[in-house]
């Protein structure tokens, strides 16, 4: 919950800045000199390139929480069997211990959106966002994919 509600502050925040940055951007070209519209026009592209990718994101997370919500619903969500640092921290031995697992669970179901969706936990759990992305990203784009009706083989 406190995740929620620290990313729509922060997206709140970055619209009322892309409103401001767009005025300026609109006074800009309302000046009328060659110089002040071109760079009136390059305001406004960064704040359209901050919206769409604002926009890109909300999305992403919110498909992602779809489906662990989904996962929930059938008990599939993974059990966090990680050990911890005595400051909170994940070990980095148990989390590449864990993603060894996962990774070979997904490569068991390639097809399985379930199996992408804990790998993409597992990346996130040994610090690799990138690659925790893009795992999540397949898991949606299969769960997406999949006929309506029909459910995939836990």
């Amino acid at each position: 919950m406190r995740a929620k509600i620290t990313y729509t502050i922060t997206a709140a925040v970055l619209v009322v800045y892309f409103v401001l940055v767009g005025s300026r951007g609109v006074l800009l070209i309302e000046t009328g000199t060659p110089l002040t519209v071109t760079f009136g026009v390059a305001v406004l592209i960064l704040p359209g390139i901050g919206l769409w990718f604002l926009w890109k994101n909300t999305q992403f997370v919110r498909r992602a929480n779809a489906l662990a919500a989904e996962l929930d619903a059938e008990g599939g969500l993974p059990v966090d069997e990680l050990r911890r640092t005595p400051s909170g921290r994940i070990d980095r031995d148990s989390a590449d211990e864990v993603f060894a697992k996962r990774k070979s669970e997904t490569e068991a179901a390639p097809d399985d959106w379930r199996t992408w969706f804990r790998l993409a936990i597992a990346y996130h759990d040994a610090r690799d966002t990138p690659r925790a992305r893009k795992a999540m990203q397949r898991a949606i784009t299969l769960h997406d994919t999949k006929a309506p009706g029909t459910t995939a083989e836990a």
